[in-house]
Parts: structure tokens; C-alpha cells; sequence
């Protein structure tokens, strides 16, 4: 009998932030089977003070070594085989998570951002190199599904001001390049795979009203093995949920 996962995923923008905004709601309403959490702002220091209410999740943490920066973390209702925080080497911002389950490896990401001035461009584009080798390296023996906030827009459509942006940091040629690389390498964009012509955005600037006047960007992604694809029943985005300035996306998965 097939059995169906939700998988989501969503950079909380500081967990603590997004506890005291209605997150462990999120939870009970939503209820996802896993969940990967980007930017998390937390030392595993300061977490052991803190107790959060993730009733029926198994908490699996990777925190940047500076302390309130990066960082990510899974939540999981599902056992994995095993869980890595060393795909990508010489991290230490806490940026890639690697839990292995019986038909696929789940793959949580905070890629860099080029930042302004485009300072960390070379760094990103390094980590990207990183990362497709990882995940051809993963797919030699099972499928990957690998989710995140990615801070790029691929294409025109995923962002409202395509031609005001050329350039800019998540849309630049570099970043979109390498985009254009993760497919080329098999790993299917699978909103834009299933919802061609749809225009919705996963990330929204605190400035100028953009959430409410829907001036967004779609840099959070699920990134899925070609030949998983069978597997992907539906992609969405839940660009309702408030609580940062992301939104959750998630996948259902018929197993």
C-alpha cells in the first residue's frame, strides 16, 4: 500500500523569532512528516536553555559555530537511517543537514547569499561546486531530495522585478548559471516542474510594504532526482503562513 509524505520546508528567519510568532501552531496544523528549517540564529548552548514545544518530532540541530547566524535543522516524524552534517567540508555556518531514509536521502540547505557588493559571490559559487558533487556522489546509490531557502531566482517569473534586479544578489548570471547546472545534472526544480506558468514567491524584503503588495521573490525550492519523480505528487507554497519574511514549501510524496 502506498503511503504519503508531506515535506516542507522553511527558513524561519531565528527559530526563537519564529517560536514567539506561532510556529509550534504551525506544526499542529500542518503537520508535516519532515520539515527543514533554514537560518535558525541559534548555538547549541543557548537551545539546551530554551524548551520548545515540538511534540511528535524527532529534533536534529546544526548550528553555525558563530553564534545567532545560519544554521540549520530538521524535524522529523519519520526515523532516518542515518544523519549527516558533513556533505559539504569546511562548513562551519551550519548550512547543509543530510538525513538518509530507505528510498532517498533528504538533503536541507541554506545556501549562502552573495551579499551586497557581491562579497560572498566566489564563496557561493564554491559551495555550489560542493554541493552538485555531493549530491552526484548521494544519487550513486539512491535518490536525493534536496530543499531549502537556495537564495537564487532562476528564471524571470520567479521574482516580481525581473529587470530592476539583473545583477543584483540572487540574480545575478553566476547564480542563475549554477541553477541551470542542477538541472543540466538531473535534479528537477519540481514546483516549476509541476506549475510551468505559475507565479508565487517563498520570500518577501521587510521593506516598502513588498509582502503585502505581493513584491516577492521564489528562492526556497525542493530540488528532486529525475528518476524520483514518479514518486512527487504535488508541489506547493504557503505564501499565507506568516512568522518571517519566507514562507513554507513543502511536497507530498506517494511512497
Amino acid at each position: 500500500m502506498a503511503r504519503n509524505l508531506t515535506l516542507m520546508s522553511w527558513n524561519v528567519n531565528g527559530i526563537r523569532a519564529a517560536v514567539n510568532k506561532g510556529f509550534s501552531n504551525f506544526l499542529r496544523e500542518q503537520k508535516p512528516d519532515i520539515l527543514g528549517l533554514q537560518e535558525i540564529k541559534i548555538s547549541n548552548i543557548a537551545r539546551e536553555k530554551i524548551e520548545f514545544d515540538f511534540a511528535d518530532y524527532s529534533e536534529y540541530w546544526n548550528p553555525a559555530e558563530r553564534s545567532g547566524y545560519s544554521g540549520t535543522a530538521v524535524l522529523a516524524k519519520v526515523e532516518p537511517l542515518e544523519v549527516t552534517t558533513k556533505g559539504i567540508p569546511g562548513d562551519v555556518e551550519g548550512r547543509l543537514q543530510t538525513l538518509e531514509f530507505e528510498k532517498f536521502y533528504f538533503l536541507n540547505c541554506y545556501f549562502p547569499n552573495a551579499n551586497h557588493e557581491l562579497s560572498r559571490l566566489s564563496f557561493k559559487e564554491e559551495f555550489n561546486k560542493k554541493f552538485l558533487a555531493y549530491v552526484k556522489k548521494l544519487e550513486k546509490k539512491k535518490p536525493v531530495i534536496a530543499c531549502g531557502d537556495f537564495n537564487v531566482a532562476h528564471h524571470e517569473i520567479d521574482l516580481a522585478r525581473p529587470k530592476e534586479n539583473v545583477g543584483n544578489p540572487g540574480f545575478t548570471n553566476e547564480e542563475r548559471a549554477w541553477a541551470d547546472k542542477f538541472v543540466e545534472h538531473g535534479l528537477v526544480d519540481i514546483f516549476r516542474y509541476l506549475h510551468p506558468q505559475k507565479i508565487q514567491y517563498s520570500w518577501w524584503s521587510y521593506r516598502m510594504l513588498a509582502r503585502e503588495r505581493n513584491i516577492g521573490w521564489r528562492i526556497d525550492y525542493f530540488f528532486v532526482s529525475k528518476k524520483f519523480l514518479p514518486h512527487v505528487k504535488n508541489a506547493f507554497i504557503l505564501d499565507d503562513v506568516l512568522g518571517s519574511d519566507h514562507c513554507p514549501v513543502g511536497i507530498t510524496l506517494s511512497l
